[in-house]
């Protein structure tokens, strides 16, 4: 199954490339664009057929290696 991996920065978090691209849109004359949050994402393919192993195990590669879960958080989405 495809694995889709969002991986973002908490509220409250600062995210000084979101407010360097922000700073960059509005040089640019975009002037409506705010509060933008820089993130990740990945795709994987998980040899798993069984949806909640494949759930708990996805939720295991986020928590000790694809998101740093004291500043950000992940949403998963198996395809």
């Amino acid at each position: 199954m495809k694995v889709k991996i969002h991986v973002t920065l908490k509220q409250g978090i600062l995210d000084p490339q979101g407010k360097a691209i922000e700073h960059a849109l509005d040089s640019l004359g975009f002037k409506h664009a705010a509060n933008v949050r820089v993130g990740k994402y990945m795709e994987l393919d998980l040899d798993q057929t069984d949806m909640a192993k494949a759930e708990a195990e996805v939720k295991a590669m986020c928590e000790k290696l694809l998101a740093n879960t004291v500043i950000e958080e992940y949403r998963c989405e198996l395809v």
